[in-house]
């Protein structure tokens, strides 16, 4: 009886990048191709460059010596139609026709686990190591706000996994400040949460922790952000957010609280 031929392993993480970038080849062909896809605004040539610095709190949901870490980070803010910068992320726009925005993104992402600031048999577990994603947004405006889909993956490799947010946005303004408020869901697959909140067997024996394994899950969050324009200059930042930990994160061993938060101040000067 002849063998059939061994056949190639593809991850999922791997099928999932590989339609990614097939996505955003397609739709960079379309937006020529299409007319009403064209029809994108021109480049701002006078879009404002604000750089600064932000303090962040950021309280964990892992059990650990000190819940809040203060964080000290580089703050731009930049966009002039073609290509974006906010804080963390930084983009290219396909589609921006003023109503429906489609871009390519990358950011930093995932969590982060220090075994050495943990209670107890915790601080025997390997570290886990906040990384950086790549992914396609897009986001409608209508007269009741702003609607966005975002989804990415883990490109350095470290938890090897998907994550997807759904988020409702609104923009409230009233003379020097701007206030964004906004709701949704993010989206983490079996492979992120088995990577940040997972104890291995392996971890298990060595340090006696119950081994944990998770499955994907949806996170609702709500989250504020303002700013505030001293003058043509100066401009303050603030940002509040809050998000729910489901049972798929909490029920690990390395989780006390069911909610994380990050706290944000920061100060941009504008160019």
């Amino acid at each position: 009886m002849s063998k059939l031929a061994a056949q190639p392993h593809f991850s999922t993480r791997a099928m999932l990048s590989t339609l990614t970038a097939t996505a955003l080849l397609s739709v960079s062909s379309m937006s020529s191709a299409i007319p009403f896809l064209n029809k994108n605004l021109p480049t701002d040539k006078d879009a404002e460059l604000s750089v600064g610095v932000n303090a962040m709190a950021v309280k964990s949901a892992y059990d650990l010596e000190d819940s809040t870490e203060m964080r000290v980070l580089p703050g731009v803010f930049y966009d002039n139609n073609r290509i974006y910068a906010r804080g963390a992320q930084a983009g290219a726009y396909l589609i921006n026709d003023g109503v429906n925005q489609l871009s390519a993104y990358a950011q930093l992402a995932g969590n982060s686990f220090d075994p050495d600031d943990a209670n107890g048999a915790l601080q025997g577990l390997d570290e886990r190591k906040l990384s950086a994603e790549a992914g396609i947004s897009y986001q409608r405006r209508t007269p009741i706000g702003a609607f966005r889909g975002q989804f990415a993956t883990d490109v350095l490799d470290e938890s090897g996994g998907n994550t997807g947010r759904l988020t409702y946005l609104a923009k409230i303004t009233r003379n020097k400040l701007t206030v964004y408020p906004s709701i949704g869901f993010e989206y983490h697959d079996a492979a992120y949460n088995e990577y940040y909140y997972g104890v291995s067997e392996e971890e298990s024996a060595e340090t006696g922790v119950a081994a944990y394994k998770s499955n994907s899950s949806l996170n609702p969050y709500v989250s504020v952000s303002a700013n505030y324009d001293f003058n043509d200059k100066w401009a303050g930042f603030a940002n509040q957010s809050v998000s729910y930990v489901p049972n798929e994160q909490y029920d690990s061993p390395m989780v006390d609280s069911r909610t994380e938060a990050s706290t944000t101040l920061g100060l941009l000067y504008k160019f």
